[in-house]
Order: C-alpha cells, then sequence, then structure tokens
C-alpha cells in the first residue's frame, strides 16, 4: 500500500450531516409531531413512575406551595400588598414553565445521546419534548391558580382574558428558541447546563415576580430613560400581562399603614394588546432564527457526542 494511502486512512473522518433549510426543517419537525407527542407522555411517565400518587402530584405540588404563599404573606411577612400571594403565584406560573422548560432541556441532547446517534429524527424533537412536558405542568398550575381565586372569590379581569393566549404563546416560542440553542450548544460545551443554572438565577430577579414593577422598578427605570431597556427581558411582559389579568388591580390599599401601593402598570387594555401581539411577532422570528441556529449546530452532533 502507498504511504500516501496509509496516511490518508489514518486520518480520522469527521463526519457532517447535509445542511437542510429552514422550510424543510419545519416540515420534518411537523411531519414528526406524533414522536413528539409520545416523548411528552414518556417524560411525564417518567418524571412520576413509582409514585403513588402519580400526576396527582402536579396539582397538589403546587397547592401546597400556595397555600404556604397564602400563610406566610397574609399572617407573617405582611407587605402591605392585599392578597400578595395571588400576586406572586400568577407571575410565577409563568416563571416556573420558562425555568422547568429550559433546564431540563439544556442538557438532553447529551442524556440521550445513543438515540441520537442510531435514530435518524429532527434533534430538535428531543429539546421541544421538554417545552411540552412543562406546558402540562404549566396548566396543572394554572389550575390551582383558578381553584384558589375561586375559593376566596376573587375574579379575573374578564374582557382582558383573551390577552392570556397571546403572552402565553409568546412565551412558548420564547422557550422553545432558548431550549433548542442551549440543548445544542450543551453539546459542545458542557459547562453551559451550569452557566444556565447560574443565569437563571439572575434573571428570576430580573423578572418582576417577588416585587412590583410599579413599586420597585418603573420610577428608578423611567427617570434614567432605561424602561425600555428593562422590557428587554421577554418574560417580564408576560409575566405582568398574567399578574394584570388575574391579579386585576393596578392600585391597592396598604394592609400595614395609611395610603396606596402602586402594583402593576395603568397601561390601558389596547397598550397591552399592543406590546403582547408585538412580542409574539419578535418571537416568531426568534423561534425561527433559534431553529436555523440548532441545524448549524446539529452537524456535527454525532462525531462530538
Amino acid at each position: 500500500m502507498p504511504a500516501t494511502r496509509r496516511n490518508l486512512d489514518s486520518v480520522p473522518v469527521r463526519v457532517v450531516s447535509a445542511r437542510v433549510g429552514l422550510g424543510r426543517r419545519l416540515a420534518a419537525l411537523w411531519s414528526r409531531r406524533e414522536l413528539l407527542g409520545r416523548l411528552i407522555v414518556s417524560d411525564i411517565r417518567i418524571k412520576y413512575k413509582g409514585s403513588a400518587l402519580g400526576f396527582v402530584w402536579s396539582l397538589l405540588a403546587p397547592a401546597l406551595t400556595l397555600t404556604l404563599y397564602f400563610l406566610v404573606f397574609s399572617v407573617l411577612l405582611k407587605n402591605g400588598v392585599p392578597n400578595f400571594a395571588l400576586y406572586l403565584f400568577s407571575g410565577l406560573i409563568v416563571w416556573n414553565f420558562f425555568l422547568n422548560a429550559t433546564t431540563s432541556a439544556t442538557g438532553v441532547i447529551v442524556e440521550r445521546a445513543p438515540l441520537v446517534k442510531k435514530v435518524a429524527f429532527p434533534r430538535e424533537i428531543l429539546p421541544l419534548a421538554n417545552v411540552g412536558s412543562a406546558i402540562v405542568y404549566f396548566f396543572s398550575q394554572l389550575t390551582v391558580l383558578v381553584i384558589f381565586m375561586a375559593l376566596t372569590g376573587h375574579a379575573p379581569d374578564w374582557p382582558w382574558l383573551p390577552l392570556l393566549p397571546v403572552a402565553f404563546a409568546a412565551l412558548i416560542l420564547f422557550t422553545a428558541g432558548v431550549a433548542m440553542v442551549v440543548s445544542a450548544l450543551t453539546v459542545y460545551l458542557r459547562d453551559v447546563k451550569h452557566l444556565m443554572e447560574v443565569a437563571l438565577m439572575v434573571w428570576f430577579f430580573a423578572t418582576p415576580i417577588v416585587y412590583s414593577y410599579e413599586n420597585s422598578v418603573a420610577a428608578p427605570l423611567h427617570r434614567h430613560g432605561l424602561a425600555t431597556l428593562y422590557f428587554l427581558n421577554p418574560v417580564s411582559l408576560i409575566v405582568l400581562t398574567f399578574q394584570r389579568v388575574f391579579y386585576v388591580h393596578t392600585t391597592v390599599q396598604s394592609t400595614t399603614g395609611p395610603g396606596v401601593v402602586h402594583i402593576l402598570p395603568t397601561w390601558p387594555l389596547a397598550t397591552f394588546w399592543e406590546v403582547n401581539l408585538g412580542l409574539l411577532a419578535v418571537m416568531l422570528v426568534f423561534f425561527l432564527i433559534a431553529e436555523k441556529a440548532f441545524g448549524r449546530l446539529e452537524e456535527n452532533f454525532e462525531s462530538t457526542l
């Protein structure tokens, strides 16, 4: 055998997948929607495997959490905001969805490396399945919130209710885009999983959940001209929308002293529609860019895993 041939045989072969256009990727993803559904069901079954109560825990756990918030902020740590547990939980259900989906999706491709190497399917289905199972848990928490509101006699702002599907659709697109990108990056840099844990902790406190936007954030931001910059965090606007629909009140009478407490933006319904529809359009573009980026990063999964 010639020396040149022997040298070529000793060179490792790098496997590169054929690059597929965005339209074909989306079509392939749609054609495998049944697989996506099966993976979502599988994720939920695995989570509650061996549990006596099974899926009931998805209702029981948030119910206990909401009860704890109610007792703490109604009895022990009064902060002047009436029914603060409802305000807090209205934002937490949004954050919990984003947190659960992204943290579970970050390492999913690495964890399922044998499947990725042996079976041909759209790889983004794996992180999207985590997003799908997080949607199921979101609705279980939403059910608990609705029951709590019924028991306490607190009604949502009914004319504002149609805003929720728009805001939630934007949240799903944003979460799916983030989940796809971080799951692909983790294949090449395993530290991404640990970086996401830190980033999500900071992200939580950059979102108006445990504090009110109007009372804690709005005034200093407007004073320094940074109000628009604050909403570069898409989760903030979605949290404010859910809080406005479920908590309803923008200004309340303090429970710890005289005076009022400003809670939520006093924007009219039309403004909320404008910003949420605009956010939905931006998140759709973001999702398509994330899908394209995932396709580029996917090209060497098999040789890297």
